[in-house]
């Protein structure tokens, strides 16, 4: 069985990102951004990615990373859920990065360790993990001959992606190819990439639909290498949010907490009252058990354990619920004030009902858990 307590490095880590969050980034400065319009936060994400080296967390030392782990970088997710943090840390440092790991792509990978690169992986954020062993399926962007004055191996790529995570703040994009093989592209955003954003839930995490016509790609893994990238990179963003889930809930937690203490009525705090403490009490074991789900995936992640596909499953389901539960809450108990624009709470609740949703909802990963550990559906069912 893992350790699941923090490591002393991992705390350490962990306070320097909420000191940098703290500063750079309160909710009160998302909060105006959202109300802006204004997307990733670009001088933001520059601090934490190439100053404190988040975005190379899972990078090995030869190509510039920290050579760290998941546990580290699930450490950082929970700091930027925390803070509803407008950073490509998830889909580029975590998703991107976990697609490239084993490609041994020297190239990209240094440049995202470095901060000079930021990476999307060209999927739908709604995407499931693949069960093992899938096969890739269809994907809609079709494969075409090179053109004159293309680069040996470079192919054409056309066809249009869907609410693609990251992509507005990325420079590259993996885009998996629907062809035999089949095979993932990198593809720089600058050679005729169209990404038109979309109106979401969550102000703090844009999406945009990706469409490519005759844009250049650079191959980086074919065959079972690039399945097993993009199943990798859509695993390591479902345990990784899940963390990103879990930090979320606890800062509403904490926010609720806070304020029924503060909030007197009839000269009493409203805290005192039992049935507030019930919820609270409530939301406290959600809590306490998306923890625990949490930095287990995170430490199966890290140790490559067999079990990886299982606890990532179980997390993203745990936390999801957590989350939205927390979020809501924060929103209920808050009182009037929960409820107007002005207060963050909104922005937590739905970065928590649009993460739940994310790289496949609580429902989907209960019913794929069901599938991995061979448990019997319900009589009926």
């Amino acid at each position: 069985m893992p350790d699941l307590r923090y490591s002393d490095a991992e705390e350490q880590l962990r306070a320097v990102v909420r000191d940098l969050l703290a500063d750079r980034s309160p909710l009160t400065a998302v909060l105006a951004r959202a109300d802006a319009g204004e997307a990733d936060d670009v001088p933001l994400w520059r601090t934490l990615a190439a100053d404190l080296g988040c975005a190379g967390l899972l990078i090995d030392e030869s190509h510039g990373g920290a050579g760290a782990s998941y546990r580290e970088a699930a450490v950082v997710a929970e700091e930027t859920g925390k803070a509803a943090a407008c950073v490509p840390y998830l889909t580029s440092a975590v998703m991107a990065t976990a697609a490239l790991l084993g490609t041994g792509d020297a190239d990209l990978l240094g440049g995202l360790a470095s901060g000079r690169v930021t990476a999307a992986l060209a999927v739908g954020f709604a995407s499931m993990p693949p069960a093992p062993g899938a096969e890739p399926g269809s994907w809609p962007v079709r494969i075409g001959p090179s053109q004159d004055g293309d680069a040996p191996g470079v192919v054409r790529l056309s066809g249009t992606v869907s609410g693609v995570a990251g992509a507005l703040a990325a420079n590259v994009l993996l885009v998996p190819g629907d062809g035999v093989p089949f095979s993932l592209y990198a593809v720089d955003t600058a050679a005729g990439v169209t990404r038109t954003p979309l109106v979401s839930l969550d102000a703090t995490r844009p999406l945009a639909d990706v469409t490519l016509d005759q844009v250049p790609g650079r191959p980086v893994a074919s065959g079972e290498d690039a399945a097993r990238a993009v199943a990798a990179a859509l695993t390591a963003g479902a345990g990784v949010l899940a963390s990103e889930l879990f930090g979320m809930a606890e800062q509403c937690l904490g926010m609720t907490v806070t304020y029924v203490k503060e909030r007197h009525q009839f000269a009493r705090p409203v805290g005192s009252f039992q049935a507030l403490k019930h919820r609270l009490a409530d939301v406290w074991v959600a809590v306490t058990q998306a923890r625990a789900a949490a930095r287990y995936a995170a430490a199966c992640m890290a140790a490559g354990d067999p079990d990886t596909r299982v606890a990532v499953a179980l997390a993203k389901a745990a936390c999801g619920d957590a989350a939205v539960l927390a979020a809501q809450e924060c929103v209920q108990l808050h009182g009037g004030i929960g409820f107007t624009w002005e207060h963050p709470a909104h922005l937590l609740l739905k970065r928590a009902k649009s993460g739940s949703l994310a790289l496949g909802s609580p429902d989907r990963h209960r019913a794929a858990l069901a599938a991995l550990v061979n448990l019997p559906p319900p009589p009926g069912g």
